[in-house]
């Protein structure tokens, strides 16, 4: 048996410190808003490289919350447009929309399955006010171009950072640290994961940072004085414990996901399966594999013959946001979105995880080349 992700395994591997981390919180007696949460702030900050970083209860919140204090600052209104890569999970659109935003999406490279710049250029209107950029998979979205793009037109630059925590730009830059502002998620199952959900925002700006956490406190920054119309969305001590002592090894299981994905990439030659990244790619100088997806002509039988062989397998996502129903008449589609949907139709996931061993690497590999 090959799971797709070991979470239990992945745990034990932290015991002792992240069973004395918690027994520590427990016996402190003080379970919101304490000393763990702002240590793994500061923390968190640092390792990103950002001035600031404000927890809050998940990924989606992190991502709303980025919109909304924007909105409050005079800076949105609702009605604006935010360019979104067509490819992602439906968080995104759904930080963008529940802000009364107007997500506009475009397609993605068919080569590096990251928002395709010339068609984020041409989605550009006088409506205007943000691209999203999505590191989906692991993978970085960011390039120059984009940045440029924003600057020229007055754009701000936000990252959907959720499943790429330790991922890097270049050797001194992390996503995360990249644009204006970044939402993480700390989902139990990502690349940092929390016992259960957990989210922050990353920026250097301090005003924006300063909106966020008064929004993140029901609108308040005086005890019962609320000036905004906030939400109820913290990051627990318990989960800031966990995420404090998973947080220094992270770089280090960020290396065992590249040396996998390495192996993946030279030794997957099955015909009938399109690996995700170029080979000038290097496995992972700039991606942290929290995915590793394959493109498999007839993937349902592919996924079939593998979980009979005991292995695990997931699809991200079999229906993009454009195509949900909760969406269906109530934003615009402009433009054609084929390698998005492409991608949807045949993309399959394979294990991938830093407590994967040899052994169970060299499997899934004899399994796809010899699926019959």
């Amino acid at each position: 048996m090959v799971p797709f992700l070991d979470l239990k395994k992945i745990n034990e591997s932290f015991q002792p410190a992240l069973g004395e981390a918690i027994a520590r919180t427990v016996e402190s007696g003080w379970y919101l808003l304490g000393n763990e949460v702002k240590e793994f702030e500061k923390e968190y900050a640092s390792y990103i490289g950002t001035g600031h970083c404000v927890s809050c209860a998940n990924g989606l919140d992190a991502l709303t919350l980025i919109f909304r204090a924007y909105i409050e600052m005079g800076i949105m209104k609702p009605g604006d447009e935010v360019i979104v890569p067509g490819d992602t999970f439906i968080a995104t659109f759904l930080a963008i929309s529940e802000c009364g935003l107007v997500p506009i999406a475009v397609d993605v490279d068919p080569v590096t399955l990251q928002i395709d710049i010339n068609k984020m250029k041409e989605a550009l209107t006088q409506k205007t006010r943000a691209v999203a950029i999505v590191h989906l998979y692991g993978r970085c979205s960011f390039a120059e171009s984009v940045a440029e793009f924003c600057k020229k037109n007055d754009l701000k630059l936000i990252e959907d950072n959720a499943q790429a925590a330790g991922c890097k730009y270049t050797s001194t830059l992390r996503t995360g640290s990249l644009g204006d502002a970044s939402g993480h998620s700390f989902y139990p199952g990502k690349n940092l994961g929390a016992l259960g959900d957990g989210g922050a925002v990353t920026t250097n700006d301090a005003e924006l940072a300063r909106m966020i956490r008064t929004l993140a406190f029901y609108g308040s920054e005086k005890k019962y004085i609320f000036n905004y119309c906030g939400r109820n969305s913290r990051l627990d001590e318990i989960q800031a414990a966990s995420l404090r002592v998973k947080l220094p090894r992270l770089d280090e299981d960020n290396e065992r996901r590249r040396e996998i994905a390495r192996r993946f990439q030279a030794e997957i030659v099955n015909p009938e399966v399109t690996l995700p990244f170029p080979d000038g790619d290097k496995a992972g100088e700039n991606n942290v594999f929290h995915l590793f997806p394959i493109l498999a002509k007839n993937r349902e039988q592919l996924q079939d013959s593998l979980s009979k062989k005991g292995i695990q397998t997931l699809i991200h996502y079999p229906v993009p946001p454009h195509l949900q129903r909760c969406y269906k008449g109530k934003i615009p589609v402009r433009f054609p979105l084929p390698v998005t949907e492409y991608i949807a139709s045949h993309e399959l996931s394979l294990p991938i995880s830093p407590v994967m061993t040899d052994e169970e690497v060299r499997i899934v590999i004899d399994a796809i080349n010899n699926p019959s």
